[in-house]
């Protein structure tokens, strides 16, 4: 128990580093204030523009690859069957800092871009199954939050399927435990999306366009 506190106190502290704010900071204006009010890369994407969407999914990306490889690297020699838990560990805590920092009131971002550097770093198979589902949404409804939630539940799916085909080379007990973070992180990502869905639902919920809208 207490390494996997550990882990999600070494996650915690990467995902604290709140990419849109910093450069919202920079550009001398507050991300939670505008747009949506979401700390995240599809509201810097509209309210400051490519550039700051692009650097807002990279930033947020890669601060969750970076806590697992920390984890990785301090934890391969001994962890045994138990490594892969504790990297999840890691990026759940990546994703808890990323949608509840401290230091801003606990008003974060979504943690879908911190979700994408936990696939990544975790099972890049996980990713490209989660990334066909977002992208298959995305470019036939340009609703980004329809292609997250679709991406979370393939997620699941995908990890429970490996898990049970033996992929992961761990215990049962491990991958219970396992299934149950990636259930806890979809049910997240739900409910941060929860006015999202109400909108999906009624058919007003924003779109994104890359290109020019026709």
């Amino acid at each position: 128990m207490l390494l996997r506190m550990i882990c999600l106190a070494v996650g915690y502290v990467c995902g604290l580093f709140q990419t849109s704010y910093i450069y919202g900071k920079k550009q001398g204006i507050d991300i939670r204030e505008h747009g949506s009010g979401n700390a995240g890369s599809t509201n810097a994407l509209r309210t400051m523009g490519k550039k700051a969407g692009a650097l807002t999914l990279l930033g947020d990306c890669l601060k969750c690859v970076a806590a697992i490889w920390m984890i990785r690297l301090i934890f391969a020699s001994h962890a045994g069957e138990d490594l892969l838990l504790l990297e999840l560990y890691a990026g759940a805590g990546c994703i808890l800092g990323h949608n509840f920092p401290f230091y801003l009131k606990f008003k974060g971002g979504k943690g879908i871009a911190a979700s994408v550097g936990l696939l990544l770093a975790f099972d890049w198979r996980l990713f490209l199954v989660c990334a066909v589902l977002f992208f298959a949404a995305f470019f036939l409804t340009h609703y980004v939050s329809l292609g997250s939630l679709l991406g979370y539940l393939g997620f699941v799916v995908a990890l429970v399927i490996f898990g049970q085909m033996g992929t992961y080379n761990c215990t049962q007990s491990a991958l219970y435990e396992m299934y149950a973070i990636a259930v806890g992180l979809m049910i997240l990502a739900y409910w941060r999306h929860r006015q999202n869905i109400v909108r999906l639902l009624h058919g007003n919920e924003n779109k994104i366009f890359l290109g020019k809208k026709r």
